[in-house]
């Protein structure tokens, strides 16, 4: 069986924002792999869309031997399990959010499956908490490091990290 790490971020903005990405980590962890690293927990503001609600976000690194497609069935099954609903209108409060960013190496576009995620090196409340735990991933198109995303990154979004109860 083959081995495979899944790069993660997580984010809620609606309800109790931690419990909800304490839940979507533990049926990460059920259904599509090992959690092998995890990020302290970011809060920022909506990016991209005006919200009275801000983010939480967090970077997971999962060790599993699904396949990327299955990955991302079973992302869209917590998701909906948690009670995300995904209307086709762009940007919008949500009560949980798992995107893949990486996939060991792997370049993929099969339309509703893009890997590496498309945007990540734009957005900061992504790239902080990946920095965290995965500095020196080379991005497998863009040949740079997370950490060098992150230096050049000229997201103006402020992501503070959330200080332990």
């Amino acid at each position: 069986m083959e081995m495979h790490t899944l790069v993660l971020s997580t984010g809620s903005n609606l309800g109790n924002r931690k419990e909800n990405l304490e839940s979507a980590s533990g049926l990460i962890g059920e259904r599509i792999g090992t959690i092998r690293k995890s990020s302290a927990l970011y809060e920022s503001r909506a990016w991209g869309y005006k919200s009275e609600h801000s983010y939480l976000n967090q970077c997971l690194e999962v060790y599993t031997d699904l396949a990327p497609g299955d990955c991302l069935k079973r992302i869209l099954e917590i998701e909906r399990m948690m009670g995300r609903e995904r209307p086709n209108t762009g940007y919008d409060d949500r009560i949980i959010d798992i995107d893949i960013l990486f996939y060991d190496d792997l370049i993929l576009d099969t339309g509703p499956l893009k890997i590496p995620h498309e945007r990540m090196q734009e957005r900061k409340f992504v790239l902080i908490p990946l920095a965290e735990i995965l500095p020196d991933f080379v991005h497998p198109v863009f040949h740079k490091t997370v950490h060098e995303f992150l230096k050049q990154c000229s997201d103006p979004l402020a992501v503070h990290p959330v200080h332990k109860d």
